[in-house]
């Protein structure tokens, strides 16, 4: 072998056991950048789950495969142990290992009852018995509304258990004829069990990771796929996460439009002012007026609102009314003097009557009535 050709070749060959060495690439996996928060990492894996699961992808020869590295990359990013073992040493400096199912994985997410993708209804066969749904509201704040989150929810889960024993099950009834004698016949109904296994129902914790996404909104329902109240002889029900927004102290929501108050003082209602407000996630929104701002003027910052939460890509808007901060202590002879001089004005108080509804044509006619200005 030539020497250039042989020098590529152990190149290649260190490359190829470096690989090995290092082992997989779990940020490539799940599609995140090295920096990428647990947030982002929870998100991807939610996300690429529900298309890789095989029994979505049934004619891929690797579906199995790659939605166990998906489920090994989520475990070993999501712990911040192992991750910083894993950004160190590389997969093969992971001390135990990571031996985590994978379907757990995936049920912390979706729920515990087969391929239903966290919120698509299951076809109930009206033949098998289930257990009732369970409905529990989940407080969000609005901060999680605007920039989305997850939840992660600990709750104990009863669970049916094989135990010793047999035990009556699938119950029925059924008709039975007995002969009295030639030609008379009895026919009785009796209730008919079959022996079922014996079951028993214990408590398992349960760490379910509930997606509060963009612009959800209030009432919606989270579903979790037979995490309800079990039955021995059937299928569990379903647990339902509904969404509660709890109540801002500074911003209201209104549809995907957020409405707060902002108080100015008497000075820089009159002369303008340059403010910034702190939004949701911590960014600042500029506000400027060179102009006279009246108690109860408004002003819309558009794109400043929350997400719509069909498309994160649209927001509401922001809409700010002002209030005006009046001088609480009484204003000398002096500071009055003063005011009516740099402002020029005096008083233009007028009492508009409209108790003679006279008409002249179309007109009302309107008698202006000046007031004293030692009137108060």
């Amino acid at each position: 072998m030539a020497p250039q050709n042989l020098g590529t070749f152990c190149l290649l060959l260190l490359y190829l056991i470096g690989a090995v060495i290092a082992g997989r690439d779990f940020y490539k996996i799940l599609g995140v950048p090295r920096s990428a928060s647990i947030k982002d990492i929870k998100k991807a894996y939610r996300k690429l789950a529900l298309q890789l699961h095989p029994d979505r992808n049934p004619d891929d020869p690797r579906a199995q495969e790659k939605f166990q590295d998906l489920g090994a990359a989520y475990e070993v990013l999501s712990d911040s142990e192992k991750r910083k073992q894993y950004d160190t040493y590389g997969e093969e400096g992971l001390k135990d290992g990571h031996q985590s199912s994978h379907g757990d994985i995936f049920s912390h997410f979706f729920g515990d009852f087969g391929f239903m993708f966290g919120g698509t209804p299951r076809q109930q066969d009206r033949n098998i018995p289930r257990g009732s749904d369970i409905i529990v509201d989940l407080e969000v704040t609005l901060e999680e509304v605007y920039a989305g989150n997850f939840v992660e929810v600990v709750r104990n889960k009863p669970v049916a258990r094989q135990a010793p024993g047999k035990r009556k099950c699938n119950c029925r009834q059924e008709m039975r004829t007995t002969q009295l004698g030639p030609g008379r016949f009895q026919m009785t109904q009796e209730v008919v069990c079959d022996e079922c296994p014996n079951v028993k129902l214990v408590n398992e914790e349960r760490t379910l990771e509930v997606e509060i996404e963009p612009g959800v909104r209030d009432g919606m329902e989270y579903p979790f796929i037979g995490e309800g109240e079990p039955h021995v002889d059937g299928e569990p029900g379903d647990l339902r996460f509904r969404i509660k927004v709890v109540k801002h102290p500074i911003f209201e929501r209104r549809g995907d439009d957020l409405y707060t108050n902002v108080t100015v003082s008497l000075v820089e209602s009159l002369v303008g002012f340059d403010m910034d407000i702190t939004h949701l996630d911590g960014h600042k929104v500029h506000i400027s007026r060179d102009k006279i701002t009246r108690p109860g003027a408004k002003l819309w910052k558009k794109g400043e609102g929350l997400p719509s939460f069909d498309n994160n890509n649209i927001k509401g808007s922001l809409i700010i009314t002002f209030d005006v901060d009046f001088p609480k202590e009484q204003l000398t002879e002096e500071a009055r003097e003063g005011i009516k001089q740099l402002l020029k004005q005096g008083s233009v108080q007028k009492l508009h009557c409209y108790l003679f509804h006279l008409r002249f044509g179309h007109l009302p006619l309107v008698w202006p009535v000046s007031l004293p200005a030692a009137v108060s």
